[in-house]
């Protein structure tokens, strides 16, 4: 590897606002992760548990589409349901419109786990205005709505 590679590479990951971005939201996601409250003896949710909470709709979402959008084998959704299982966030229900198949819905308790994650990225969300500025956050913010309505629109 010619010796001025690792400094071209880091050149070229902090010109590229999608890298800066793929970035940040794995470390903001990583600093959530470790600093939500958990009770005593409770298994800490893990990145792999988020990446399948935004592809669970409220009426539920069968393992197979879950595996489908995140582009990982039906037995890993399978063993990351099991899992949430056990923490009671998730359970398999029939599906109503396919007897044989089942939906993954949330629980009472996971609905409820989703309010407290939302109030702790609050939390999370003012300890960086802090640390950034609150115009900064503000702005931020802002510009992340455009982007994501301008994303949410593609085809």
């Amino acid at each position: 590897m010619d010796p001025s590679f690792p400094e071209a590479l880091e050149t070229a990951k902090r010109a590229s606002t999608a890298q800066l971005l793929f970035k940040c939201a794995r470390l903001l996601n990583e600093h959530a992760l470790a600093t939500i409250p958990t009770p005593e003896g409770t298994a800490r949710p893990r990145p792999a548990h988020m990446a399948l909470f935004p592809h669970i709709a409220l009426e539920g979402t069968r393992p197979s589409e879950l595996a489908k959008k995140l582009g990982i084998s039906k037995q890993a959704v399978g063993q990351l349901v099991g899992e949430l299982e056990a923490m009671g966030v998730v359970e398999r229900q029939p599906d109503p419109d396919d007897g044989r198949a089942k939906r993954v819905v949330f629980t009472e308790q996971g609905l409820q786990g989703i309010l407290e994650g939302l109030a702790h990225l609050r939390r999370v969300e003012a300890e960086l205005a802090e640390a950034i500025g609150e115009d900064t956050m503000a702005s931020l913010r802002e510009a992340l709505l455009v982007l994501h309505d301008h994303l949410d629109t593609e085809p």
